[in-house]
């Protein structure tokens, strides 16, 4: 395979990942910039999103049917959580939050281990998402990975129109910036973040359910991606969507070079054996790296909210 072919695939490899960051992100950082609230648990919906899927492909027999079912139980348990677990808990301290979210994450992996038990499961695509798409002469790209870029763009693309061009983004970005004027304009405060809520959920839960048939189903499958999720806000800038999309490709794209090529290219420098154990160790700090290089220009990170 032609170097450039490969750098170019592993290019995209590392957009479809990063959009799945994206769609983790946005919810996460819309949460976090409206209700000023840390929530661990994300990742979790990520599971959910994964789990209820799968389970409603298998009872339905139609994966667009699944789809649509997943997505719409991850919103109700999203809003569900909200209004019972975590509503009283907007007025308390951050570590109170981390502390409720840490155990909804136990939660939520005992109850899906409990259901559906703890071995890795198949997420099986249909016979249409399957095989490959030429981009150009002697490149083929899996059909499902250029599906997942073109969802997780058009979602970015629809989350940009709601969040500034709709009614619900203007009470969005008005309860972002002061949510005790939009109370005392006559705004149901408590919808708003029940909406908003389930909305960064579902957000989640689709990014899970697209990640299904990528790298399988698990219990815990959340906390995996989580941290890469926070590193993204941290380096788009809290409350920011913008923040979040740029984040989210930039450490995408990072983390898949750098898996791919950094061993090789330390294999020229140093000897095989070397490379093989220093290679994946120094690709994992990658983005770590981005991260602390980005901060250290501008702390706030990229986009920061304008009302932060």
């Amino acid at each position: 395979m032609p170097p450039l072919t490969l750098v170019f695939e592993q290019l995209l490899n590392g957009v479809q990942f990063g959009v799945m960051l994206f769609l983790m992100a946005a919810g996460l950082t819309l949460v976090f910039g409206i209700m000023n609230f840390v929530n661990l648990a994300h990742g979790s919906f990520y599971m959910i999103g994964a789990y209820l899927t799968l389970a409603a492909v298998q009872w339905s027999g139609n994966y667009i049917a699944g789809v649509v079912l997943g997505l719409a139980g991850t919103l109700l348990v999203g809003m569900l959580v909200e209004v019972v677990a975590l509503r009283t808990l907007y007025a308390r301290d951050h570590l109170d939050h981390v502390l409720a979210t840490f155990g909804l994450i136990l939660f939520f992996n005992e109850l899906v281990a409990i259901i559906w038990g703890r071995t890795l499961l198949d997420f099986p695509r249909p016979e249409w998402l399957r095989g490959h798409v030429e981009i150009f002469a002697g490149s083929r790209y899996p059909f499902y990975r250029a599906v997942v870029i073109l969802v997780g763009l058009a979602v970015g693309a629809g989350l940009w129109y709601v969040v500034t061009r709709t009614r619900l983004g203007m009470l969005i970005r008005a309860g972002a910036s002061n949510r005790t004027m939009i109370a005392a304009l006559g705004v149901n405060v408590r919808l708003l973040y029940t909406v908003v809520f389930g909305f960064g959920c579902a957000l989640a839960g689709l990014a899970g359910l697209m990640a299904g048939p990528i790298y399988a189903v698990l219990p815990g499958m959340g906390e995996m991606i989580l941290i890469q999720v926070f590193v993204v806000i941290v380096i788009g800038g809290l409350g920011s969507i913008r923040g979040a999309f740029v984040g989210a490709l930039l450490v995408g794209i990072v983390d898949t070079l750098g898996r791919a090529f950094l061993r090789p290219l330390l294999a020229t420098m140093i000897s095989p054996t070397a490379a093989d154990s220093a290679g994946p160790a120094l690709a994992s700090m990658l983005i770590y790296l981005l991260m602390a290089l980005v901060l250290a220009v501008r702390p706030e990170g990229l986009f920061p909210s304008r009302g932060r």
